[in-house]
C-alpha cells in the first residue's frame, strides 16, 4: 500500500483518529448527527487520497479537487460543531490546526500537479 508511505495519508489518518477519540465527549445529541457526519467526511477524504495515488497524473488532478471540497466541508462541520458546542474550543483548535496541515499538503500536491501538466491555476 504506497499511500501509507505519503504524508498526506499520515496526517490524514492522525486527524481521523482524533476526530474518532473526540466521540465520546460529544453529547449524544450530535453524537449521531453531526458528528457522524464529520466522521464520514473525513474518511471520504482519505477514500480520495487513496484513490489519486493510484491514478496517472491528470486524473488525479480532478479526485484531488473533489478531495480539496471535502475538505472544505470538514472545516465547516467542524465549526458549526463547535457552534453549536458539540466540541469546546480547545478541541475545535487542534482539529481546525490539523485540517490546516492537511489542507497545505493537499494545496501543495495540487499544485506540483497542475506545474508537471502546465496547467494554469484556477
Amino acid at each position: 500500500m504506497g499511500q501509507m508511505k505519503l504524508p498526506i495519508f499520515t496526517e490524514s489518518y492522525g486527524l481521523y483518529k482524533m476526530i474518532y477519540n473526540f466521540r465520546i465527549l460529544v453529547p449524544r445529541l450530535d453524537r449521531y448527527g453531526l458528528w457522524l457526519r464529520t466522521e464520514n467526511t473525513t474518511l471520504d477524504f482519505i477514500e480520495l487520497i487513496i484513490q489519486a495515488e493510484a491514478q496517472y497524473e491528470l486524473e488525479k488532478l480532478h479526485t484531488l479537487n473533489n478531495a480539496s471540497v471535502k475538505l472544505n466541508l470538514l472545516r465547516f462541520l467542524v465549526r458549526i460543531a463547535c457552534d453549536v458546542k458539540a466540541i469546546n474550543i480547545e478541541k475545535y483548535n487542534l482539529l481546525q490546526q490539523q485540517i490546516n496541515s492537511v489542507g497545505q499538503m493537499l494545496g501543495a500536491w495540487i499544485k506540483s500537479i497542475k506545474n508537471k501538466n502546465n496547467i494554469k491555476a484556477s
